[in-house]
C-alpha cells in the first residue's frame, strides 16, 4: 500500500515590517546581492503523549505547531542554518534521507521568490515557487515518520547589513536520521486549501 504525504505550505508572517525598513531593503538590495539565511528544522510528530520538546517550546514555533496540527508530542529532529546569496542554490539533507534544494532568486521589499525542490533520493516529489514575507515561516507537512510525521520548517531572512549576515553556527543534529522510508508521491497543497491526505 503506497503512503501518503501530507503536504501543507503555510504561510506565517512573525514580523512586522515597517516602511524605513522596507525602503533599506530596497536600497541595499541595488548595491550588492542580498545575502539570505535560511533555517531548516525536521520536527517529529506524534501522538505519544510527550509533549512540546524544551528546544521548541519557547520558540515562536510552539504555539503554530499546536493550531496547525493535532499531535500530543512534537521532538525536534535536525536543526540546520546556512547562508547563500539571490542566485545559489543550497541543499538540506532531511531525516529519512531526502534531500531539500532552496534556491532563493530575487528580493523584492520585504517579499523573497525561491524555488524549492525536495528530492527522495534522485527522484523530485516536490517542487515549488513561491514568494515568502521576509522572517516569515513555511510549514510542510509530511511524510510519515517513525511512529507519526515529520514536519519541515523554513525560515528566510535577508539581513540589512552585512553585520547582521554573520556565518551561522553549525547545524546541530539532535539525533541519527531514520533509513530511507518508500517513497512516496507528493504535490503542493496550496495555502488557501485544507491539508488533507492526498492519494
Amino acid at each position: 500500500m503506497n503512503q501518503r504525504l501530507i503536504l501543507g505550505l503555510l504561510l506565517l508572517s512573525m514580523l512586522v515590517r515597517c516602511p524605513l525598513a522596507s525602503s533599506a531593503s530596497n536600497a541595499a538590495s541595488t548595491h550588492s546581492p542580498r545575502v539570505i539565511r535560511l533555517r531548516v528544522d525536521s520536527v517529529m510528530a506524534a501522538n505519544t503523549e510527550e509533549g512540546m520538546d524544551d528546544r521548541l517550546s519557547h520558540t515562536p514555533m510552539a504555539p503554530r505547531l499546536k493550531a496547525l496540527f493535532e499531535y500530543t508530542t512534537y521532538r525536534l529532529i535536525v536543526h540546520q542554518e546556512k547562508l547563500t546569496v539571490c542566485g545559489r542554490m543550497v541543499a538540506f539533507e532531511l531525516p529519512g534521507g531526502r534531500i531539500l534544494h532552496i534556491a532563493p532568486r530575487a528580493v523584492d521589499g520585504d517579499m523573497i521568490s525561491m524555488e524549492l525542490v525536495l528530492f527522495d533520493g534522485p527522484r523530485p516529489v516536490m517542487s515549488t515557487d513561491l514568494k515568502l514575507m521576509n522572517h516569515a515561516l513555511l510549514i510542510v507537512g509530511g511524510p510519515r515518520y517513525e511512529q507519526g510525521m515529520l514536519i519541515t520548517t523554513i525560515r528566510t531572512d535577508a539581513p540589512e547589513s552585512a553585520a547582521d549576515s554573520a556565518t551561522p553556527p553549525a547545524a546541530a543534529q539532535s539525533t541519527a536520521a531514520a533509513p530511507p522510508s518508500p517513497p512516496a508521491h507528493a504535490r503542493p497543497v496550496p495555502a488557501e486549501s485544507s491539508s488533507a491526505p492526498q492519494p
